[in-house]
């Protein structure tokens, strides 16, 4: 059987990189086209020697509708805007779209749903297998155990990331408040600073920290008074990002048109 024809969007940047070696290391499965954006230093240059692989013949491009045309699947960790932009031209060509992007606003993710309807969409805040697998038990323990047990989570990216908490983090706590039967939007709190009182029954906590190189850590605490319970994830390489949005790239390729999780990927529903 011929190779999956997987695009990659981003095709520069470190998950970019990361999912090209990915594919590379993926028996049935071939890069055959990789894009970035209009004036970026990487256009033209070849997408392997970019992900530390040597040549692999796919030149990147300015041209995500050629991309997509190319291809069977489509992974894109990239912005909000060009994630939906780029859902809509998948849809065009029904074209499996496995999208890792964070922090997508409301706009982006009606567009998203939209685009769904044409085409096979993934989209997780988080492709790593293990973390897909911490979201399913947080929400078992969240709604197993009562109210006596306050929630909190603290997460730990490297000093670059520009968004707090991380989509893992907000991912973790909807999770939790769905455990919980309440919407994660009445129970958040996202800082305390000064003299805050005490600590609401009921609120599920955030804490970001930054700094270093960390690649990721998650951990959702589940306190109660004489004992606490810990579930945590620690990344050391974003290679586990890419791991798992190859992995929903087969999956997704021949999948009916819908907007669908890791969860579905991993049959976790």
């Amino acid at each position: 059987m011929a190779d999956l024809k997987i695009g990659v969007m981003g095709a520069a940047g470190r998950m970019g990189g990361a999912v090209i070696r990915q594919v590379a290391d993926t028996p049935g499965l071939a890069v055959v086209a990789a894009c970035e954006g209009p004036g970026a230093a990487a256009l033209g240059r070849d997408a392997g020697e970019l992900a530390g692989l040597g040549r692999i013949g796919v030149a990147v491009g300015a041209d995500p509708a050629a991309v997509i045309a190319a291809s069977d699947a489509v992974i894109e960790f990239s912005t909000p805007a060009a994630s939906a932009e780029h859902a809509a031209l998948c849809a065009a060509k029904g074209v499996a779209h496995v999208i890792g992007t964070t922090g997508l606003d409301a706009r982006s993710q009606a567009a998203l749903a939209e685009a769904a309807k044409c085409c096979a969409i993934v989209h997780a805040p988080n492709m790593s297998l293990a973390v897909n697998i911490l979201f399913a038990l947080t929400r078992q323990v969240a709604a197993t155990l009562d109210a006596e047990f306050d929630i909190e989570i603290v997460e730990m990216h490297h000093r670059h990331k520009v968004d707090a908490p991380s989509g893992t983090a907000l991912e973790l706590g909807r999770r939790a408040a769905d455990g919980r039967k309440v919407k994660l939007d009445q129970v958040a709190r996202m800082t305390r600073e000064g003299q805050v009182g005490a600590r609401r029954k009921g609120e599920i906590g955030f804490a970001a920290l930054r700094g270093g190189d960390v690649v990721g850590d998650h951990t959702v605490i589940f306190a109660a008074d004489g004992e606490r319970l810990e579930l945590g994830h620690k990344a050391a390489s974003r290679q586990i990002f890419a791991r798992g949005a190859v992995h929903a790239a087969r999956w997704a390729h021949g999948q009916k048109p819908g907007l669908y999780s890791m969860f579905d990927v991993l049959g976790l529903k």
